[in-house]
């Protein structure tokens, strides 16, 4: 059987299905780790109720626990509060930025009040630091990014937006 510590540790290492170079942990999808009757509870919030991959999520953290010798995983997913780009720590920020993708910016809206922006704020581009960027697309591979370009270098990437 593992312990609480050692589940935190081998989830360190399982990676997000969509983002493959920040863990699950890292993304701060995963909000609970807890001991239980011959096995472990983990409790995980998706990063939007409807990701596409929960349940590549659910399945790579039981069967990483199980391979470490954890025993039954049951695995909650809980909804409420809803994930939010603040739990993600300055690493994974880092290690989003390596990858090309321009990690979020600010912070998530206080008690559900969103400040109203007449103006969209450019993003820094990942590959070459310049702020003179433009969104093409609200949305990019998933529906957590958005699609940029670079007016500088011209390289498009995307963009994790906060929520």
């Amino acid at each position: 059987m593992l312990t609480e510590s050692q589940a935190w540790q081998v989830l360190g290492d399982v990676p997000d299905p969509e983002i493959p170079v920040v863990s699950v942990v890292e993304l701060g999808i995963v909000r609970e780790v807890a001991s239980r009757a011959g096995g472990l509870r983990v409790v995980v919030t998706p990063t939007y109720s409807g990701c596409p991959a929960t349940e590549v999520i659910a399945d790579s953290i039981r069967a990483a626990l199980a391979a470490a010798g954890a025993g039954a995983v049951d695995i909650e997913t809980r909804l409420d509060p809803a994930w939010t780009t603040d739990w993600m720590g300055d690493a994974a920020r880092d290690k989003l930025r390596a990858y090309g993708i321009a990690p979020p910016s600010g912070t998530a809206a206080a008690g559900g009040v969103q400040p109203i922006r007449f103006v969209a704020k450019s993003q820094t581009c990942p590959h070459c630091g310049s702020t003179d960027t433009e969104r093409l697309s609200e949305f990019g591979s998933t529906a957590c990014k958005a699609l940029y370009r670079c007016r500088a270098c011209r390289e498009p990437f995307e963009y994790f937006k906060p929520i």
